[in-house]
């Protein structure tokens, strides 16, 4: 049985970047990830909402920044230069996530998953996919699908 589990565990290795936002760290599958860059002023857009820090010029593609720590609804980032903006893609979709700073890259089988307590706000447990609890750090694991602004924009329209 242990023989068996342990072979399918590590068949499902995933590897995530794990990014501190405040106080907590919380990570994203690397799949997702296109590229990690320095903070850069984003254009702010009219009538936007708040966790919608503008967008920036990508190499000629309008990148649309995610200011996750108000997006998770612990309050707006002042950006500054130490911080980093993480690029993500899911499908169609591009954005930005700005983050306090980037930890490292952790490599974990679906078994180090834990389900996202009840006690979360319900905000926290829409985007967080579930709990890693890795050399004594509890970090979450973000649902893209959720975070990203597009189907939100149009709810708020």
């Amino acid at each position: 049985m242990s023989e068996h589990h342990n072979r399918r565990a590590s068949d499902r290795i995933r590897e995530l970047i794990a990014f501190r936002v405040g106080e907590q760290e919380f990570c994203v599958d690397i799949m997702s990830v296109r590229e990690i860059r320095g903070w850069t002023p984003a254009t702010p857009l009219p009538h936007a909402q708040k966790f919608m820090r503008g967008v920036i010029n990508l190499r000629g593609t309008v990148l649309p920044i995610v200011d996750l720590s108000a997006r998770l609804g612990f309050g707006l980032t002042t950006p500054e230069a130490r911080h980093v903006i993480i690029v993500v893609r899911l499908g169609e979709q591009e954005a930005g996530l700005l983050v306090d700073a980037v930890c490292d890259i952790l490599s974990v089988t679906e078994d180090m998953l834990q389900p996202t307590p009840n006690v979360a706000s319900d905000t926290v447990r829409s985007f967080i996919r579930g709990i890693l609890a890795v050399e004594g750090r509890m970090i979450g694991l973000i649902g893209l699908e959720r975070i990203l602004p597009d189907q939100y924009e149009a709810d708020a329209a």
